[in-house]
């Protein structure tokens, strides 16, 4: 999911519906007066044109919109919430529950020996992969995956965010995807990312021992109740682990990644190092 596998799908799904109409239905019955379109489009600084989208169902949901109709209809995260359901039904039925999951999740490990994580990625990044994986995809399709893939950055950007610990190979930071501009500002994301407190980049030596996951990226997704699972993705295909015997094993795989990859402070340097080299 995190690399060429994402499709939205075409049907629209009850929560996008359920979004339109409570957008419509607080705008005609807001107090003291009924709002039009273009009324409430000037409240949320956007265009009369993207509230009629909102209305009708008509493309992506752009992020920053929910959280300002919750405050212009004081409706206490209402539509944040519907828009966190939208976002996980907007990708294939086998990963929405990992989707689901993540956006629940208290603490999130990943291990990834290809490419930058999605929820670590940059848009230029992020469509690069996504138009490698669907060369025949129209430039809305491509645009909508995109919006689908950053809208799960929204968990970072929480009050209370999740624990995040990434362990990536060497490989990822020195595979160019797209132009060396595009690199740049990916690598750049990344140091920008581990800077923050709940965030931790690691970088795996290429000459590191082989390991369960060499064939393989993983992400480990720790719930509120404390139980993780582990989400193994491979094409179109995504394998939700929850045994405990085998949870625990994949753990302590993890751990030794953590180990054998270099610390965050060297992590940022290599980073840091590859990205001006592409200047």
């Amino acid at each position: 999911m995190d690399g060429l596998e994402e499709e939205v799908e075409g049907e629209v799904s009850d929560p996008r519906r359920r979004f339109a109409e409570e957008c419509r239905d607080r705008r005609e019955l807001y107090p003291d007066r009924r709002l039009n379109q273009g009324q409430l489009a000037r409240m949320l600084r956007t265009s009369r044109a993207t509230v009629s989208r909102l209305e009708t169902c008509r493309g992506s949901i752009p992020p920053d919109l929910p959280p300002l109709l919750d405050q212009v209809f004081s409706t206490d995260g209402l539509f944040k919430r519907l828009y966190e359901e939208i976002v996980a039904q907007s990708f294939p039925a086998q990963y929405r529950r990992g989707v689901a999951l993540e956006r629940e999740a208290i603490v999130v490990r990943q291990w990834s020996p290809t490419v930058v994580p999605g929820l670590l990625q940059t848009a230029d990044y992020a469509r690069t992969l996504l138009r490698g994986g669907a060369p025949r995809a129209s430039e809305e399709e491509i645009k909508a995956n995109v919006s689908a893939r950053l809208a799960r950055q929204d968990i970072l950007r929480r009050e209370a965010p999740p624990d995040v610990r990434v362990v990536l190979c060497e490989s990822v930071i020195r595979r160019q995807i797209g132009s060396r501009d595009i690199m740049r500002g990916q690598l750049a994301a990344l140091l920008t990312h581990g800077a923050k407190a709940a965030v931790r980049i690691q970088v795996l030596p290429l000459d590191a021992e082989a390991h369960l996951f060499i064939a393989g990226g993983a992400r480990f997704l720790t719930g509120p109740n404390h139980m993780t699972v582990v989400c193994v993705e491979a094409y179109r295909t995504v394998a939700i682990i929850e045994d405990p015997e085998h949870v625990r094993e994949a753990l302590r795989a993890y751990d030794g990644l953590t180990g054998e990859a270099l610390p965050t402070r060297e992590s940022a340097r290599l980073i840091r190092g590859q990205m001006e080299a592409l200047t």
